[in-house]
Parts: structure tokens; C-alpha cells; sequence
């Protein structure tokens, strides 16, 4: 037996907003009438699609194999339907956005509410590496992340280059430094996002260059929080310049032995692209880089 284009579809979009009430908001119908689509579609294929998390639904590796498939599918379909009406204003949709700090995204996220108020944007930090699976896994529109892994069928926008900086509260000794050494950092508490980021491995390969170590290290959740800790005191944060919106509190200094530039890059799949709300809050972004 074949599956049905509804238990497809109850699918798919359960997958991509990872719950079932959510899926039902989407497709308009009951979140039985989800639960009984995806549970069809299981019975039919002999295995679990969806694992049951506290954060909401998690694909199997089955689920996962599937959902590349059906993703595409649906996308090409959004894709004929947009054809087929009149290119008019957009007035509403959905748009599922992730990234890896806070900004640039944020203030891109904020020009696009402002020009689509309309569209709902469901916007989601996530560590680097958990971006990354996100994005091949195709279950977001769009992801702002910092050099990121290539990925066959993505389409790429660089919005902006940055150095790894050192964040203090400007009474912070080290603050009167207009450049900062990894061995001033030595006896400081060093306050960086969790071990799956970006900002870890920098470091962690900047201190193996130099025969550097650091002392005391304490592991944030994700960038902002590595603000609130260094606002109160914690320590020194270690991350992107410009990462997220400035505070007179806080200073700002260069780190010697880590001068490169790392890119941000706008990615999404190619196929998405054609999307007029993913093409919309591409050419935000490009207004913004220009």
C-alpha cells in the first residue's frame, strides 16, 4: 500500500516544526488528525518516524531519511503553487531561521518583521555544530551561521567578517589593554559558549599554536548567556566581534594570537531559495551587505 499525500504531509510539516500542534496550526486541521496521518505512515514503513523529546519532536534515523525526500517534494510544491498565483504582496507565511549568535541575524530578523509583518518567524539560536546538523537535515529555511561546513545543493550569502575578541566590564583591569595576549588570559576565568561552538575550537587551536593553556574555563549554554556572565562579573567572554548588541558595560579588545577573520554566511538550500519568503529575507540581507 502506498502512503497517502495527506500522511505526507502531516509528516513533513511535523517534522519541520517539530510538534504536532504546531504542524496542525500550519496545515489547518486537528492535531488528532496529525497524530493519526504520521502514525498511518509508521504502521506502513514498519518503524518510528518521530522520537518524543522535552524540546519536541526528533527524527529517527528513518524519519530523517524520509524527510530529505518529502522536504523537497513539498518545497517544489510551494514552488508550483507560488507560480500559479499573482506575485501580489507578501501578507503571511512561515519562516523557520537559526543561527549560531545573535547577531547579525537579529537585526536582519527585525528589517524583514518590519517590511513582512505578516510572515511569523520562528527564530532559534543553536550551538555551531547542532546548526550545522540542522541544515543538512533541511528541517529550517534559513541559517546564519559562522564558516560553515560546505554542503552540496546550498545556495551562500556572506554578510560579514569578524576576529575573536575578549568581552569585560570596563572596571576589569585588563580593560585599560588596548590589545590582549592569550597569556593575560591565563589566571582569569574565561567564560565561552558550550563545546559543540565555533569559538571552542578556535581557541582550543590558538592555545595549541602558542603551548598556551587556560586555568579556569567556564562553559556557557550559548552566546548570550556568555554576555550575562561577563555583565555580572563571571569572568572574561571569548567570542565573535559584534556578536550581540553592545552595552556601555562592556569593552571590547583584540586577542593577539587570534587575528583571523571568520565569515558569517546566510546559507539555505538551493531549492528554498526560490521561495518568495526566503527570497525576501535574502534580499534584506543583501540590502544589508551593500
Amino acid at each position: 500500500m502506498k502512503p497517502g499525500l495527506a500522511q505526507l504531509e502531516a509528516f513533513t510539516v511535523a517534522a519541520r516544526e517539530r510538534g504536532f500542534s504546531r504542524a496542525a496550526t500550519v496545515l489547518g486541521i486537528t492535531q488528532s488528525a496529525v497524530t493519526q496521518h504520521v502514525a498511518k505512515l509508521e504502521r506502513l514503513m514498519g518503524v518510528p518516524l518521530f522520537v518524543r523529546r522535552r524540546g519536541g519532536l526528533e527524527l529517527t534515523r528513518p524519519g530523517q531519511d524520509l524527510f530529505e525526500l518529502t522536504d523537497r517534494v513539498f518545497t517544489l510544491t510551494q514552488l508550483v503553487g507560488e507560480r500559479l498565483q499573482a506575485y501580489g504582496a507578501i501578507e503571511s507565511g512561515h519562516l523557520r531561521v537559526i543561527a549560531n549568535a545573535p547577531r547579525p541575524v537579529l537585526p536582519l530578523i527585525a528589517a524583514f518583521n518590519r517590511r513582512y509583518p505578516g510572515v511569523r518567524v520562528a527564530f532559534s539560536l543553536h550551538s555551531w555544530s547542532v546548526a550545522m546538523q540542522r541544515l543538512r537535515g533541511r528541517d529550517v529555511d534559513i541559517a546564519v551561521v559562522t564558516e560553515p561546513e560546505h554542503v552540496e545543493g546550498m545556495y551562500e550569502l556572506e554578510l560579514e567578517r569578524a576576529c575573536f575578541m575578549a568581552y569585560l566590564r570596563g572596571e576589569h583591569p585588563l580593560a585599560r589593554q588596548k590589545t590582549l595576549s592569550l597569556r593575560d588570559l591565563a589566571q582569569e576565568c574565561v567564560v565561552l559558549p558550550e563545546g559543540g561552538s565555533l569559538t571552542r575550537r578556535a581557541v582550543s587551536q590558538a592555545l595549541a599554536r602558542n603551548g598556551l593553556a587556560l586555568d579556569r574555563m567556564m562553559e556557557m549554554t550559548s552566546y548570550p548567556v556568555v554576555k550575562e556572565a561577563v555583565l555580572h562579573g563571571v569572568g572574561v567572554g571569548l567570542l565573535l566581534g559584534a556578536s550581540f548588541f553592545p552595552s556601555r558595560q562592556l569593552v571590547v579588545r583584540p586577542i593577539a594570537e587570534m587575528p583571523e577573520a571568520y565569515r558569517t554566511v546566510l546559507v539555505t538550500p538551493a531549492d528554498k531559495r526560490a521561495l518568495r519568503i526566503v527570497r525576501a529575507f535574502i534580499d534584506v540581507a543583501e540590502e544589508s551587505v551593500g
